[in-house]
């Protein structure tokens, strides 16, 4: 959310907070494009000054959320809408106050001690280029799905399981875990940084099921900064698909998060300046999830619906492109692209040097079409497709959902008047959520759906 060493950094939910990077200092002297001093340095530097004396201020920079507050409540007042054919909603103090709570997240988020250094610019950009020749090459910007491989199925002798420590909301759950068995293609750009994160070899779930014979699941996908059991029973709302539609629970986590984590932030490599990181985190999170759906299916799970919210969101909606083992699906405030989402995060000096170095624009859109949902087609029936977004959400901005929607052939769609991470209190989210899983046959006999 869509939404530093994000590309968003949030706590809730996650989206992608503005790019930073995740490399140790370079020990050779910056090297530049051969304007001495760029055009960039000169036309940037008296913004980067101030972003240097906001930076050793987080409550300094969370002030900046309050202009940005009001040039979004004034543009959706004098036109009407919060994004193209996306008519505004009625303008309230709890609309204003969600709004600032995005941008103040943001805001606090734009730690200029994570922005990438000018040595990391040349680099990254040579990693996109030859990434580029590289999938060009194989034939994967062609056919995206392609770039995916099956992984092995996942049998019970695979997986180990431990009880959780207490319970959450007053539920049981176990913790599986298992060799993820994912690596990076010989050659691949950044593959070796990203095999180098030793916690990210051992994938892990949470479940929580009941124990009276087979039942249809729900595979939750947690967003950015989560991948706990306590966050994401509260972020995907656990207690009410277990309990209110009867269903059993997966909730597994993605890579580089929670107990994958190898920084303090849990995710904060996975969404960096470095755009191979999140290439190669959204592979091995469709590569993770399928073999956790095939060890589902061993279970006697009579059907399998997909639910993610934000950054689950993305990887909901890109699995449902390459595995057809999913009969439902929910994508809930979702990113959907993710270099148009660094782009319009970024702040105006690193969003100019990327230009200038050919980072942003055509070559990052070529490589990440390998993992982007917008260029593969649902394999989900059109009548269990369904997306909920927020009309303020300041993470992953109102545009993101729209273009995931249209994609999808406009599916059903819930609107709701809240932030990024509004729909944690929204009433009308959690009908929304039941009804549409309801209506998907996800509902065990004896638990009717509320509303």
């Amino acid at each position: 959310m869509g939404n530093a060493q994000s590309a968003t950094r949030t706590g809730a939910t996650g989206t992608a907070a503005p790019p930073a990077s995740s490399s140790p200092p370079p020990s050779a002297a910056p090297t530049d494009t051969g304007l001495s001093p760029s055009l960039v340095e000169r036309v940037t530097g008296p913004y980067r000054a101030v972003m240097r004396f906001l930076g050793r201020r987080a409550l300094a920079r969370a002030t900046l959320a309050l202009p940005r507050t009001v040039r979004f409540l004034t543009a959706a007042a004098t036109s009407g809408e919060v994004a193209t054919a996306l008519p505004a909603p009625s303008l309230s103090l709890g609309l204003a106050a969600g709004v600032a709570m995005d941008e103040a997240l943001l805001a606090m988020a734009l730690t200029p001690s994570r922005f990438p250094r000018r040595a990391d610019y040349a680099r990254v950009s040579q990693e996109l280029a030859d990434a580029r020749r590289l999938f060009s090459r194989r034939g994967w910007l062609a056919h995206p799905e392609s770039y995916h491989r099956n992984p092995p199925p996942l049998a019970d002798a695979d997986v180990e399981t431990r009880r959780g420590h207490g319970r959450v909301h007053g539920i049981d759950y176990e913790q599986i875990s298992y060799q993820s068995g994912f690596s990076t293609r010989a050659g691949e750009p950044g593959g070796d940084r990203w095999m180098a994160h030793g916690p990210n070899e051992r994938a892990y779930a949470t479940i929580v099921r009941h124990d009276d014979g087979p039942r249809p699941w729900a595979v939750c996908v947690h967003g950015f900064c989560m991948g706990y059991p306590l966050a994401d029973f509260l972020g995907l709302q656990t207690a009410k698909l277990h309990r209110d539609l009867g269903l059993n629970v997966a909730l597994p986590v993605l890579p580089l998060h929670g107990p994958r984590k190898v920084t303090f932030v849990s995710g904060e490599p996975f969404l960096s300046f470095d755009l191979m990181n999140a290439v190669h985190g959204l592979t091995q999170a469709v590569w993770d999830i399928r073999r956790l759906l095939t060890w589902i299916r061993a279970q006697g799970a009579t059907s399998v619906a997909l639910y993610g919210v934000s950054l689950g969101a993305y990887v909901a909606s890109l699995l449902t492109g390459i595995d057809d083992g999913f009969d439902a699906v929910v994508a809930g405030i979702p990113v959907s692209d993710f270099p148009a989402l660094f782009h319009a995060h970024s702040p105006l000096h690193i969003r100019a040097r990327a230009i200038e170095h050919r980072i942003m624009g055509g070559v990052a859109d070529d490589v990440y079409r390998v993992v982007s949902p917008l260029v593969m087609e649902p394999r989900v029936p059109h009548d269990r497709r369904f997306v909920f977004a927020g009309y303020a959400d300041r993470l992953a901005f109102p545009d993101q959902a729209m273009r995931l929607w249209e994609h999808w052939d406009r599916p059903t769609i819930s609107w709701y008047a809240g932030n990024h991470v509004g729909y944690l209190w929204s009433g009308q989210v959690t009908d929304f959520l039941q009804a549409s899983l309801g209506a998907s046959g996800f509902r065990h006999a004896g638990h009717p759906v509320a509303g």
